[in-house]
């Protein structure tokens, strides 16, 4: 039986490692992570993280061949394939500070895989990470076993999941991409990944390059995408100057199949943990390399986001006669996109910290996000939470509130009794929808005044 180890069980690990027990289970998969409260989860009746269908895809597999561990040593060593989907985070200070990719974690994996290891094994690169992290993950895994001559070789699969769709992105992908060495032996390897993934994946979907330019693929990708919706915001802005509506110009595009429809949905800005961190990954890469004009042109997208996410800031607070001072304002949503509880890097921390900045009082309500996170993530980025109430429904969070501000796009919210709603709020009585979600027509007729992203301001009362 081959044995396939992931390292890291996080957003990426978990899920990825699920789905390969769950299509190959002649492959005995185990799930390894230091951190014994996160594993404790994953073998509970309430997973660590939640995606649609995680759950019946783990109940289907643990305890036959899926399991989670905390004896990290142990499975490495008996591994023949192992996954590494550890955190790559932004350095925060030394060199490349604020826009390279901290590699400690990944460097702590290699090092401990070369000091546990008898056997020949492939290494996978699952975390996103920046171009030749290979060669340096080599180097300390020949290195470090040179008397046991051990053969190692390090592929790059990179993951493209979207979370909130991770299960299906994993059962059904548009494309594996898998990166390794030109040389024999390293495309032995390439095909002895590919093998487990045609068990469900047709072979046309799956892509083979050499080492560097699967790396760079993943953060190209995400930099594509991250750069879509800043141009779509920006032109959201454009639009509510001149009287256009940024939703009538987003079907024009959609309809140039050069173009297509995906991605062009104007909102209050990205979130999420790939998308900063992957552009100023790309963006210290590029400045590595003397290529000072691609790295601004990168660096231009983070800009629009978060011109993006002040811009509705002050659009709430301008509306409301120039002051939130000891106002309540309802947040609906707190998780950077609905159908997840991840709240790295969402648009709704900034949001939060500007109007608690003009010392607005705040009433949070997200189906998914858990109290102790949101004021976590709260209390790092403000001088404290004592103006944050986190509730449990959305009728509760806009009583007796000055304003609505939709900061998630949660179906839910589509389904609120919104007369009911104004008839307990302060007047006036001001939605201000940062996902372009809201009916605006039929919430002025119940009498809000709306502020939609890329709408003519001339309308929004």
């Amino acid at each position: 039986m081959v044995k396939i180890c992931g390292i890291g069980a996080g957003y990426v690990g978990g899920p990825t490692m699920a789905v390969i027990a769950l299509k190959c289970p002649s492959i005995e998969v185990a799930v390894v992570d230091i951190s014994e409260s996160r594993i404790s989860a994953w073998n509970s009746n309430k997973l660590p993280i939640y995606e649609p269908g995680l759950e019946e895809v783990v109940n289907q597999c643990r305890g036959k061949n899926l399991l989670f561990s905390t004896d990290v040593e142990k499975h490495v060593h008996e591994a023949d394939i192992i996954f590494v989907s550890v955190n790559t985070p932004t350095k925060i200070k030394g060199l490349g500070a604020g826009k390279a990719a901290d590699l400690t974690y990944w460097e702590s994996a290699a090092r401990m895989i070369a000091h546990v290891s008898n056997s020949d094994k492939i290494v996978i690169e699952k975390s996103t990470v920046p171009v030749r992290t290979a060669e340096a993950i080599g180097k300390i895994l020949t290195h470090n076993t040179k008397t046991k001559g051990i053969n190692y070789q390090i592929l790059s699969n990179p993951e493209f999941l979207s979370e909130g769709t991770a299960i299906q992105d994993l059962l059904n992908p548009d494309r594996v991409l898998i990166g390794g060495n030109q040389d024999p032996q390293g495309l032995d390897a390439i095909q002895k990944l590919k093998a487990i993934y045609t068990h469900w994946v047709p072979q046309d979907r799956i892509i083979t390059t050499n080492l560097w330019s699967a790396e760079l693929s993943k953060l190209a990708d995400n930099a594509f995408l991250a750069q879509r919706i800043s141009s779509i915001n920006a032109m959201s802005a454009l639009c509510e100057a001149t009287g256009a509506e940024v939703s009538q110009v987003s079907l024009a595009l959609s309809k140039n199949t050069k173009i297509g429809p995906k991605f062009l949905n104007a909102s209050v800005g990205f979130g999420g943990s790939c998308f900063q961190k992957d552009i100023l990954n790309l963006v210290y890469i590029c400045e590595s390399n003397g290529l000072t004009e691609v790295a601004n042109y990168w660096r231009e997208v983070i800009k629009v986001n978060e011109y993006q996410k002040s811009r509705f800031v002050h659009r709430v607070v301008t509306s409301m006669f120039n002051t939130v001072s000891g106002k309540k304002i309802a947040i609906l949503g707190f998780a950077f996109k609905k159908d997840t509880g991840d709240t790295r890097k969402t648009p709704a921390i900034d949001v939060c910290k500007g109007l608690l900045g003009d010392d607005a009082c705040l009433s949070i309500y997200d189906p998914r996000v858990t109290q102790n996170q949101i004021e976590k993530d709260l209390s790092m980025s403000c001088s404290g939470v004592k103006h944050v109430n986190v509730v449990g429904d959305a009728y509760e969070a806009t009583r007796d509130a000055h304003g609505v501000c939709i900061l998630t796009e949660w179906d839910e919210f589509k389904t609120i009794d919104y007369e009911r709603v104004y008839e307990n709020m302060v007047k006036p009585a001001f939605v201000f929808d940062g996902r372009n979600m809201l009916d605006v027509d039929k919430l002025r007729k119940i009498g809000f005044i709306v502020y939609s992203i890329g709408k003519p301001l001339d309308q929004c009362g």
